[in-house]
């Protein structure tokens, strides 16, 4: 498959206004774009995010693009949405209205798992909570209607991305449609969408309307039932399962061989003749392509999977089998008499773009209208820089894969040491210690598939698993080369790695994991095996604990020759899909074995358009092909048992000593109660000296129950009880070393994690 030919992102001729230059922050106010000696503005961002002008933040990396283009670009950073009127701050936009929810989805960013709005929100002055609406893009888009009607409307970022279609919302408990449809938006924007964006707004200032764009990869947009692009466009419809393949008429078996050669020709003139052409491999391929490149394939409907599960489950698994640049087909869904068009996914930048998309001129601070004001995602990560995008770990419970993509996007060296080099020279209290070189996975920088042609064909929803492919390089020499480069600049002391690291790829480099403890851990080290059994770490599409084993013997053996000592942190998952209670009983057997004690939690969410999350509503496997009698996954979601798995991970903790207890017994585990060393609990809570001394007075015990306790029943669900993106857990070492507590999510448009 050749992928098409993208423009470069730099090569378009610029706009008019360019002739203002560089704003030293793109304008909030009238006032400031007075000082800046402009009337209007082309283009308008609303954000739910407070303005930081830095790279990570995607405003400012969307705002610096498009002035780069020659437009003049205001920011709306997290207005009053109880009426229009903040939305008219900047005056009506020449060319259209950009709008995104943040960094992070709206929904995640504002609830817990346990469906309670947070005390704080990370990125807003003094994390004051509550600056954003529920559902913040469709919010925001429709006050952009209101607030000038005819104005072009265009959502983007991570929260948009991941409800391009139909899609299961936690927070409500059911099938919502598009975001399009209640957004009103003319156009979306998926993915890394630099290309789409900087075509849109060039086309845009030509006069054409965003409603009659649909030419554009990376975008989704509401046409008529039926609608084609042109004439030579077909329809694939895979709108429904188990249906029967090609039935080709059975040869009758009486007739003599002649006879059947002469059916098979009976529409051949003989007195013609008849002229055989032999196609060649490369004139097949050719003409597949071309068939490919004007097909759509048209999903089940809104209606549809809103209330069958097997069609959810199958909508879900054709976007994600249609997922790669190489040779994603269009989607198509049909939506009451309309159709929500996806056109195939955006053409990755190559890495001369994004040196260029992170060279440009960003302040590298917050808006000066915040003052002094503490911002918790700007403190995390004013001294940290994204050397990467794109993950190809495909772990079914994140949705960095799905917004990011799997081809990895990675920038030059000399790009990324001359941003060490702002950081040192421009970023205030910078004292030598950069926090992460890093991106969504700290250790895939320059890796990809060893032959483009390969890379492009493929369908794989994971590079890594069940194994690494054969076809996937795994060499770790340019991030080393890095390491050392960015150690040795003038002012820089120390470089800490605290991205999540993909330990199942670096034990095929040991000399990659002694630069990196020998030289980039401060102490402790984040990685994640989410599980240690072998049910739901299939259904996750993670690694076993062979690789984490091997990896951990040769953190260790690095760490003492160099006289350090260094602690791995491992993160798990409870109740994610196809976990059971025994699985998680099992791994609180691994934790206590390996003497660790996690100090905070989480327990799966399902986040919009993540293969767990169709597995939590559906009860299905979309990793594997679907039918009415496919498999069915153990799903965790009645509240007894989500809050037995989340005890299940600090079963050192009182307070989960007797549901634990309940539980063991239930489940003919009593065997685990006791002192020996065998064994999960004590006989009684730890602290309940009363009790102990009851006991060794020959008292009798109480079987655990307490009034009211509820005690599990056979087949009952839970409904999950997690935040995702950093909001991680983080554990400590049972010798009592610290650890770090809950920080907020790192910016850059991921709501899930990858490990």
């Amino acid at each position: 498959m050749t992928t098409p030919q993208a423009k470069p992102i730099d090569s378009y001729r610029k706009y008019w206004a360019s002739r203002f230059g560089t704003a030293p922050f793109l304008p909030m106010t009238r006032a400031e774009m007075d000082e800046l000696g402009w009337d209007s503005c082309d283009i308008i961002l609303i954000t739910g995010d407070c303005y930081i002008d830095h790279p990570s933040f995607g405003m400012a990396l969307v705002g610096r693009l498009l002035e780069a283009q020659g437009f003049r670009v205001g920011i709306i950073a997290q207005p009053d949405w109880h009426s229009a009127d903040a939305f008219r701050e900047l005056g009506k936009p020449n060319l259209f209205f950009g709008v995104t929810a943040g960094n992070m989805d709206s929904m995640i960013n504002r609830y817990t798992a346990d469906r309670r709005a947070r005390s704080d929100d990370a990125y807003t002055p003094h994390a004051e909570p509550n600056k954003r609406p529920d559902r913040a893009v469709t919010v925001y888009a429709q006050r952009c209607r209101e607030a000038y009607p005819g104005v072009g409307v265009m959502i983007g970022s991570i929260e948009a991305s991941l409800r391009r279609i139909a899609h299961f919302d936690y927070w409500s408990d059911k099938v919502r449609p598009s975001v399009l449809v209640n957004s009103k938006a003319d156009i979306l924007l998926y993915g890394n969408a630099e290309r789409a964006l900087v075509e849109i707004a060039h086309r845009a200032a030509k006069g054409e309307k965003l409603s009659e764009m649909r030419d554009i990869r990376g975008t989704a947009f509401i046409v008529p039932h039926g609608w084609r692009p042109d004439d030579e466009w077909q329809e694939m419809d895979s709108s429904v399962v188990d249906i029967p393949g090609r039935v080709d008429p059975h040869l009758n078996p009486y007739q003599e061989i002649p006879e059947q050669a002469a059916e098979a020709t009976k529409d051949i003139d003989p007195s013609k003749p008849q002229v055989i052409r032999i196609e060649s491999r490369e004139e097949r391929l050719a003409k597949r392509r071309a068939e490919r490149a004007k097909t759509v394939i048209r999903i089940p409907a809104y209606e549809a999977v809103a209330h069958d599960p097997v069609l959810y489950a199958h909508a879900s698994r054709t976007l994600h089998l249609e997922s790669n640049p190489g040779n994603a087909r269009a989607l198509v869904q049909m939506h009451g008499e309309r159709d929500v068009w996806l056109t195939p996914p955006p053409i990755p930048l190559v890495t001369e773009e994004m040196d260029f998309v992170y060279g440009l001129p960003y302040a590298r601070n917050p808006h000066p209208a915040y003052g002094d004001a503490h911002i918790p995602a700007w403190e995390m990560i004013k001294y940290s820089v994204n050397i990467m995008r794109g993950c190809f770990g495909g772990c079914t419970f994140c949705s960095i894969t799905e917004h990011e993509g799997r081809i990895i996007q990675s920038r030059s060296e000399e790009s990324i040491l001359h941003e060490i080099e702002e950081i040192r020279d421009k970023t205030p209290g910078f004292t030598g210690h950069i926090s992460d070189l890093g991106g969504p996975t700290a250790n895939m920088y320059r890796l990809s598939c060893k032959d483009p042609k390969i890379e492009r064909s493929c369908r794989k929803l994971s590079c890594v698993f069940p194994d690494i492919c054969e076809n996937l390089n795994t060499d770790h020499s340019h991030l080393i080369q890095l390491y050392r480069k960015a150690r040795a600049l003038p002012g820089v002391k120390k470089i800490n790695i605290q991205s999540g690291l993909r330990y199942d790829l670096a034990v095929r480099s040991p000399e990659y994991i002694k630069e990196l403890v020998q030289h980039h851990v401060g102490g402790y080290l984040k990685i994640a095996p989410e599980h240690t059994e072998d049910g739901p770490l299939s259904k996750m599409m993670k690694p076993g604990m062979g690789a984490y084993d091997k990896f951990k013997e040769l953190f260790e053996r690095f760490s003492r020759q160099a006289g350090k000592e260094q602690y791995l942190i491992p993160y798990f998952i409870a109740a994610h899909p196809g976990t059971s209670d025994e699985d998680m009983m099992n791994l609180a057997l691994w934790l206590k074995k390996n003497n660790f004690r996690l100090d905070q939690v989480q327990t799966f969410t399902p986040t919009p358009m993540a293969m767990a999350t169709t597995m939590w509503h559906t009860r299905r496997n979309p990793l594997k092909r679907l039918s009415r009698s496919s498999e069915k996954v153990d799903v965790v979601r009645d509240g007894y048992r989500r809050k037995l798995h989340k005890a299940f991970l600090r079963y050192h903790h009182p307070d989960n000593w007797q549901i634990i207890h309940d539980a063991l017994i239930q489940m003919g585990r009593s065997d685990l109660i006791g002192h020996s060393k065998h064994c999960l609990i004590p006989p009684t809570p730890p602290g309940d000296k009363a009790a102990a001394v009851r006991h060794k007075m020959g008292a009798p015990m109480s079987r655990g129950k307490s009034p009211g306790a509820r005690q599990p029943q056979q087949g009952q669900r839970a409904k999950p009880a997690a935040a995702v993106g950093s909001h991680g857990q983080s554990g400590r070492p049972a010798s009592g070393k610290p650890q770090a507590g809950r920080s907020p999510a790192k910016p850059g448009g991921k709501t899930g994690r990858s490990r």
